[in-house]
């Protein structure tokens, strides 16, 4: 099964659904030089299944329009005269005074596997400052949206696949989750074989370097969320010089192999736990869900132990599982403006209604009301089980669930049972953690948040310093969710503003509180 916890576009996506649940082609280019095309640019087409569905982006407030584009790429970075692949692209040109205009600033918002083309529209006005000197730019990486997608399961499998029990008590559950594993995994190598082996970080790297020089910047100017640090982190590692003004925020720890990833964040949703119960409880009306911190986590477990005997109606004809409750609860803890759709749901939940949990669940999963799927979690596998050499047996699972257990007691099993989503992969991974080391790059801000539960604030530090001397200035934020800058936080949006805008690089440990 995947590390859902490790897709962050999906989980912050899913704010505008819950809202209202709960309450072109490029032209080619000229003797085969990539980077001589010049792209189509368009009105947008709705985002097809793959990324999402919906509408088409609305029109910006201030006036225009998005525009999207594709971007031809070699399929095969070491062979790039050989087949290309389109990337999809989307952009919001600068609103501000032309001779002011710096340049274009590429996103990525993490995953990995999430559809920039769909998620920075839907964001678009919380960068509208940086609008005023850059053109804002985002991209479906490859294998992701329409991208040249990987494809595994069809959506009446999917929704087999997230109902299993993805945190196994007794030898036949286990058999069955590394069958139920290698099923879906024969069904990503059946249906996507060429595109596996090309979806690795590095890959993505390059595409982005490509897609600089295509639109026209000397610099890469870039802001990269969750994973989109990592992708930023390497990016730097191979191409020092061409980096410009660059932002990393919700911070990847480069130096951590997957178990180590899956372990911290075992620790960092434990802590985000911790946080909202303490948060229920201490408000002047009473928390519906508990009496104390510790009485509304000792009711999660308990209802979490009754789901993984008997689980009750979700949405029909589904019903909420262990599995899919903790997916919930996760999904929920990656920004403090979702825990009121928590504790509703957990109250819900306690009467036998399933319903919001499982809406969070699946927004986390990318499955949409009418129940078709995003590509998001069959990408996420991919691109992971490319990057990442580590291949986790059940029985090396067994042994580390103490540890995983006492570092989360909620959260320890399904993250430490989600180690083994690349047995037998077909192709081997690449490293057991990135290279971001960028000696003669631009500085790079790197913001951590100390109540991160995906990403957490350790990491931030641990990326600085990985980054190499001169290079990473980190800031913190001490708050909640997951990232920072999308809190609105004056603090942390005037230090990052600043340097994007005015190359105003703040004093390195600068903190907002």
């Amino acid at each position: 099964m995947p590390n859902p916890f490790r897709i962050r576009v999906a989980a912050l996506t899913a704010a505008l659904v819950l809202a209202s649940s709960l309450a072109g082609c490029g032209d080619g280019s000229k003797d085969g030089d990539l980077a001589a095309q010049k792209l189509d640019w368009k009105s947008c087409p709705a985002p097809d299944e793959a990324e999402g569905g919906g509408e088409a982006p609305s029109p910006l407030p201030s006036g225009g329009t998005w525009e999207c584009a594709t971007m031809k790429a070699p399929l095969d970075w070491s062979k790039p005269k050989g087949a290309t692949i389109g990337l999809a692209l989307i952009r919001a040109r600068a609103s501000g005074d032309a001779s002011k205009r710096i340049g274009s600033l590429i996103f990525n918002f993490g995953g990995p596997g999430g559809s920039g083309v769909t998620t920075l529209p839907a964001f678009g006005t919380d960068y509208a400052a940086l609008r005023t000197r850059y053109d804002l730019v985002s991209f479906d990486p490859r294998g992701v949206g329409r991208s040249d997608p990987v494809e595994c399961e069809n959506d009446a499998q999917l929704d087999n696949y997230f109902q299993q029990d993805a945190t196994p008590d007794t030898s036949a559950e286990r058999t069955q989750l590394i069958e139920r594993t290698k099923q879906f995994n024969a069904a990503c190598e059946k249906n996507s074989k060429a595109i596996l082996p090309h979806v690795r970080t590095t890959d993505a790297a390059r595409d982005m370097d490509l897609m600089r020089q295509v639109l026209g910047d000397t610099k890469m100017h870039y802001f990269g969320i969750s994973y989109g640090t990592e992708l930023g982190g390497v990016y730097a590692h191979l191409f020092p010089k061409n980096v410009g003004r660059a932002v990393f925020d919700g911070v990847v720890d480069p130096t951590q192999d997957p178990e180590q990833s899956s372990l911290g964040q075992a620790k960092g949703f434990q802590l985000a736990l911790d946080n909202f119960a303490e948060d229920c409880t201490s408000k002047t009306t009473e928390c519906p869900i508990g009496d104390t911190p510790q009485d509304v986590k000792d009711r999660v477990a308990t209802l979490l132990a009754d789901l993984d005997k008997k689980p009750i109606p979700g949405i029909l004809p589904r019903r909420l599982t262990q599995s899919a409750a903790t997916n919930g609860i996760a999904q929920s803890l990656y920004s403090k403006d979702f825990w009121e759709y928590l504790t509703e749901g957990l109250e819900e939940a306690y009467d036998g209604d399933g319903k919001i949990l499982m809406l969070l669940s699946d927004s986390m999963n990318g499955r949409s009301e009418n129940g078709e799927y995003s590509n998001i979690t069959a990408a996420n596998i991919a691109i992971n089980c490319a990057d990442e050499k580590p291949r986790y047996t059940a029985d090396y699972v067994q042994q580390k669930l103490p540890e995983f257990r006492a570092a989360s007691p909620l959260f320890g099993d399904y993250l430490a049972w989600g180690m083994v989503s690349c047995t037998n992969w077909a192709v081997p991974g690449a490293a057991d953690h990135p290279d971001v080391s960028a000696p003669g790059s631009a500085p790079i801000l790197v913001v951590g948040n100390t109540g991160d539960p995906a990403t957490p604030y350790e990491g931030a530090k641990k990326m600085v310093d990985a980054l190499g001397k001169g290079v990473g200035v980190e800031l913190t934020y001490k708050g909640q969710g997951h990232g920072a800058y999308d809190s609105k936080d004056k603090c942390v949006q005037g230090a990052v503003n600043g340097y994007l805008l005015e190359g105003t690089v703040p004093k390195a440990g600068t903190v907002c509180t």
